[in-house]
């Protein structure tokens, strides 16, 4: 056993020596003892943003958590050592955040996908013990098999529990149940020293509230129990459209304080045609929506509220009426209220028929310059006419969410960053600026770099004048991240000193970078 364990350390300092080189040694697999080491792939160095390119020296594809804590320890514990690692769990991120130029990458998606079930009495929590690396929609398949699900969601499933996680995970369920950080009862975590920890909101809680929203910068999440609740059978899904800003954020606003009654909201901006059709994918009904969008230099805009009310249909509860009730209260466009009912999976998995179809067009694997933001309520209004000034209605291909999230729902020792309110509300929005830009349709180099310094402006403006915060953030440099984390910062930077002395985790964020290299960008 020791001599296994003195080759393994002798193999892993070979690789810290040939990571630390200026020449790429590994172009074959290679073997370090246990750890099932490759040369880098295009995966590795992509995301679905398409915008950063960074390749890694090499892929560890573990097989257990055991792999990642023995490569994180000898990492952590060379002095010879300026290797950075990133955890890739489904690549989803925007702007190379789970890259590491010349570092390693940790593929997620290669741990086994092992889920446990509890299944609590009367009165008692249910949960699951799951992979950081399975995706959400395999828990979702799993679990609806015993009339379970997870309470909070992201509209996408095909990403993995680690890697929301480390940031928040939101969706239209977020109002009524917090974020996705909100409903985990514990962790496993490698830290950037290696430790394995078991961590809780009552064990080692600085390490377990530090990993949730912290961006990939203290540990590496290798399980999650989530917490469990009944799953309905059904959904009663319910649209309906606006022509007034003021009037659609107000009954969103009116959604959100019946938690008792609604299950979900979100809501969006229909810019065009392109932007009513796109979002109309997966709604299986006939809607006679066909608005007059104006013209180019007079552009006319609608809004449309997306709210559901789940059935369970045991309970002694008419879904139709309830909607009926809840649209009573609501000043939609007269007749534009359009509703249908969808299995509980179909509903939770609809992105996933929009991605079928950009697919099946050549659309999918195009960049993807998002944008997505936290902005108080008494700045949402400003923040619609900062997007009108900076986006043009007519050729815009993509989706602009904006819906409400409930503060009191958001833990405050996590490392999720949200705006300062100002005031007792507990009302905020999240917006998503979700755009497309296919090179192939004319948006090459200089297109996207236009783009993104418009969305900058945007991010940039909102956050002076408007207090608002990036979600999935990206900085471009280190003062940016101090004034995103604001008074939060030095808790952040404590913790980072703490779990990663060496800074060795999470460089593609660029937080806490060893040195700044050669970026490559799309072109």
């Amino acid at each position: 056993m020791e001599v296994a364990m003195v080759c393994t350390r002798v193999n892993l300092l070979l690789l810290i020596l040939s990571l630390c080189s200026p020449y790429k040694f590994i172009q074959s697999p290679m073997d370090f003892g246990p750890l099932n080491l490759l040369p880098t792939t295009t995966e590795a160095s992509s995301d679905f943003g398409r915008i950063l390119f960074h390749s890694p020296s090499a892929v560890l594809k573990p097989q257990s958590p055991r792999d990642i804590s023995l490569l994180l320890s000898f990492l952590s514990a060379s002095s010879l050592s300026k290797v950075t690692v990133a955890a890739r769990g489904a690549g989803h991120s925007i702007h190379g955040q789970a890259q590491a130029l010349d570092g390693i990458v940790v593929d997620m998606c290669s741990l086994p996908s092992q889920i446990e079930f509890y299944r609590g009495g009367e009165g008692d929590i249910s949960y699951a013990d799951v992979s950081g690396g399975a995706m959400w929609i395999e828990l979702l398949e799993q679990s609806l098999k015993l009339g379970l699900a997870p309470r909070s969601w992201t509209d996408y499933l095909y990403i993995t529990i680690g890697g929301t996680l480390s940031n928040a995970g939101i969706s239209g369920q977020a109002f009524k149940h917090g974020p996705q950080i909100s409903n985990v009862l514990q962790l496993e975590v490698v830290t950037g020293r290696g430790e394995t920890v078991t961590c809780s909101p009552t064990k080692d809680a600085e390490l377990f509230n530090a990993v949730l929203g912290g961006l990939g910068q203290f540990g590496i999440i290798t399980r999650a129990r989530i917490l469990l609740q009944e799953a309905p059978l059904k959904v009663k899904w319910t649209r309906a459209f606006y022509d007034d800003f003021g009037t659609f954020t107000k009954d969103q606003e009116l959604l959100v304080s019946m938690p008792d009654l609604v299950d979900y909201v979100e809501g969006f901006i229909v810019m065009n045609k392109q932007s009513l059709h796109g979002t109309s994918i997966a709604f299986p009904a006939n809607m006679g929506f066909n608005p007059d969008f104006g013209t180019k230099s007079s552009p006319k805009i609608y809004y449309c509220i997306e709210f559901a009310v789940h059935d369970y249909q045991h309970k002694n509860t008419n879904v139709d009426q309830v909607v009926e009730a809840i649209s009573m209260q609501m000043s939609h466009i007269g007749s534009h209220l359009y509703s249908v009912e969808v299995s509980y999976f179909d509903f939770l998995n609809r992105v996933r028929m929009e991605e079928m179809s950009l697919r099946s067009s050549g659309l999918w694997e195009v960049h993807h310059p998002w944008l997505n933001m936290f902005v108080p309520k008494a700045g949402i209004s400003d923040l619609r006419d900062l997007l009108m000034d900076n986006i043009s209605p007519d050729n815009f291909e993509g989706l602009i969410l904006i819906y409400p999230l409930l503060r009191d729902k958001w833990g405050t020792n996590t490392s999720a960053v949200l705006p300062d309110s100002g005031s007792t509300d507990q009302v905020m929005y999240v917006v998503g600026i979700l755009r497309s830009a296919n090179p192939e349709e004319g948006c090459s180099h200089d297109c996207l770099q236009e783009l993104l310094r418009r969305h900058r402006h945007i991010a940039d403006t909102a956050g002076a004048r408007l207090g608002a915060k990036q979600y999935l953030a990206h900085h471009p440099t280190p003062a940016g991240w101090h004034q995103h984390f604001g008074p939060r910062w030095e808790r952040f930077a404590d913790r980072k000193v703490r779990f990663d002395p060496l800074s060795i985790l999470g460089p593609g964020q660029g937080i806490f970078a060893k040195g700044n290299k050669n970026v490559v960008y799309a072109s």
